[in-house]
């Protein structure tokens, strides 16, 4: 069995030094192991996917920049009967921040989110007193790596608007309060390798900014969490990333309950390094689903 391990072609829009680092230390571990496994860009012309039974997604940083390439390329696999993990229809699903309003409907915690269509002009100033909050957060719908991400508050609010009207032109965005809890307490990053708890962290972002990630100044810490907030994290999981190999569940905790962010399903990074027992759980979850 041939394996591809995909990943972008990187033409320097985003700092991906820590992703290729855990890319690439995965791919030596996998290949330790005995896989025929190889890194192979999602979109490059020259690949002929028929030598591959099966994909992993790793890290196709730049799908939400070639959305409708993509798509045509999930639709390829399907055509050549090619097993993509995670899976292609949940893949879909995911790369849509959509998806919250069918989590939320399941009867699980989100952080409040409301929807703008693409082509709808809006006012963000009547957002506030919605969410009872003095700041928001706006950004697309399919977004990664606070692409377009604004944080919006009285003071700056007219001009947010101005440069959210021309990009509803192209494509649909997501509102939502900006919770203090992320800068006081940190958001927390639970990894799970098909359905199976691993290891979770929480990301602090640096003095002054919003941005958790890495790429923007952001740290990583280590956490061993309570059981109950692991079996929190575990139902959305559960729920809505069947047959993954892998599932981050990102969130936060408000008044004591834990809301939802994003489940990331694409092409999140693991943190694999945090422990060393992280990769071989990434590999046994991987043989049970090859």
């Amino acid at each position: 069995m041939k394996i591809a391990l995909v990943t972008y072609l990187d033409k320097g829009a985003y700092d991906t030094t820590t992703v290729e680092s855990e890319d690439d230390k995965l791919l030596d571990f996998l290949t330790a192991k005995g896989l025929k496994i190889e890194k192979v860009i999602w979109n490059d012309q020259n690949i002929n996917w028929e030598n591959y039974s099966l994909a992993i997604l790793k890290s196709p940083w730049d799908y939400f920049d070639l959305i409708d390439d993509f798509y045509n390329w999930l639709t390829l696999l399907e055509t050549k009967n090619i097993k993509l993990l995670n899976p292609i229809e949940v893949v879909r699903w995911n790369s849509d921040k959509k998806y919250l309003k069918e989590i939320e409907a399941a009867g699980l915690k989100i952080t409040p989110s409301y929807f703008i269509q693409r082509k709808e002009n809006i006012d963000l100033s009547h957002s506030f007193a919605q969410f009872d909050t003095n700041k928001l957060i706006v950004k697309p719908c399919i977004s990664g790596g606070a692409k377009n991400t604004f944080k919006v508050t009285a003071e700056n609010v007219e001009e947010i608007n101005v440069q959210l009207n021309q990009l509803l032109e192209a494509e649909d965005f997501i509102v939502q309060p900006f919770l203090p809890e992320i800068l006081e307490n940190g958001e927390w990053s639970f990894i799970f390798f098909n359905g199976v708890y691993s290891h979770s962290l929480i990301k602090q972002a640096k003095a002054g900014d919003f941005r958790v990630q890495p790429a923007h100044g952001g740290s990583v810490h280590p956490q061993k969490p309570k059981a109950e907030l692991i079996a929190k994290a575990q139902q959305y999981v559960t729920s809505f990333a069947k047959n993954c190999l892998y599932a981050r569940v990102d969130g936060t905790i408000v008044n004591g309950e834990f809301l939802l962010m994003e489940l990331e399903l694409i092409e999140p990074f693991l943190f694999l390094n945090t422990e060393p027992e992280n990769y071989e759980r990434y590999y046994k979850a991987l043989q049970e689903l090859m």
